[in-house]
């Protein structure tokens, strides 16, 4: 994956998450599902403010966006042996999440609805 797929993907990550407010370490840690390369991460936060996704206040973000992932058909799941990407687990069942930008995962049952807000 490039630099630029990797802020398109963070930017529509953080388009898509079931938050009112999050934490700047909360949003880094679903960025690091696509990379831990701090400029990487700086550039998605920028991209994503510059475009209106997030509005920044100190270190809260807050999704000015009301398009969530919608698990009926933007989560798939796969059977196989992978690693979760956000926790490192071994796992048989990956769950991806299908947006624009490319598809993102393998996520454990916890880390995805994690990453996408809803626990």
């Amino acid at each position: 994956m490039t630099e630029r797929d990797s802020v398109e993907l963070g930017v529509e990550l953080l388009s898509k998450l079931e938050f009112e407010e999050l934490t700047l370490a909360e949003a880094i840690d679903r960025i690091e599902t696509i990379t831990t390369n701090p400029a990487t991460t700086r550039e998605i936060l920028d991209v994503a403010e510059k475009r209106g996704v997030i509005e920044r206040d100190g270190t809260l973000l807050k999704p000015q966006r009301g398009t969530y992932i919608k698990f009926e058909s933007e989560v798939i799941t796969k059977e196989g042996e992978f690693t979760c990407r956000r926790c490192n687990a071994a796992i048989t069942t990956g769950y991806f999440i299908k947006m624009e930008s490319g598809e993102l995962g393998p996520f454990g049952s916890s880390c995805i609805r994690k990453v996408t807000g809803r626990d």
